[in-house]
């Protein structure tokens, strides 16, 4: 069996080129709100069927949704962006864990930096991933249920996505 990988997903796919295309139309708010309602509901559900007890991401997304909506301070943010960092490098004992941690995180931290609107999903593409076919397949089938998952997440910013958005937010891909 290969290495498994952290993250998954191709930067040069169809998918991600059209994910990239879209996001670069949204505002920055509209984009971390996405992220972080995605990550809830998507990955954090992940994380908690491995770890019930460890509240740490739930407090960073109720926190940053806040934030993404104006309604907490940024004074506040930097300790529990911290703390959400800190539980993902703390779930390294599972690949699982690990890409369901770091995909939360990251979508959290969107709040501050846009183009994690991206990163994120590439951890949560391989939470999704692992979790539904385990870790012994091939890395084909891996970057299969990878490209769905970019997909969904396509399908799903589109649906929400405001059309002539005036204030985009400035992304460099640098990629």
């Amino acid at each position: 069996m290969p290495k498994l990988r952290k993250m998954l997903g191709d930067i040069n796919s169809l998918s991600c080129r059209r994910l990239m295309d879209l996001i670069s139309t949204q505002s920055h708010r509209n984009l971390s709100g996405w992220a972080i309602q995605r990550a809830q509901r998507r990955y954090l559900p992940i994380y908690k069927k491995l770890h019930p007890e460890d509240t740490r991401l739930d407090r960073c997304v109720e926190e940053c949704m806040g934030f993404s909506e104006g309604t907490i301070k940024a004074a506040k943010l930097r300790a529990i962006l911290k703390e959400s960092a800190d539980a993902a490098k703390q779930a390294v004992t599972d690949p699982i864990s690990e890409a369901a941690a770091r995909a939360v995180a990251v979508a959290c931290a969107s709040v501050r930096t846009p183009t994690n609107t991206l990163g994120f999903l590439f951890y949560g593409a391989a939470a999704v991933a692992y979790d539904s076919i385990g870790t012994e397949q091939s890395r084909l089938e891996y970057e299969k249920l990878a490209e769905i998952e970019l997909n969904d997440a396509y399908d799903e910013l589109k649906a929400i996505a405001v059309e002539n958005e005036p204030n985009p937010a400035d992304i460099d891909w640098n990629c």
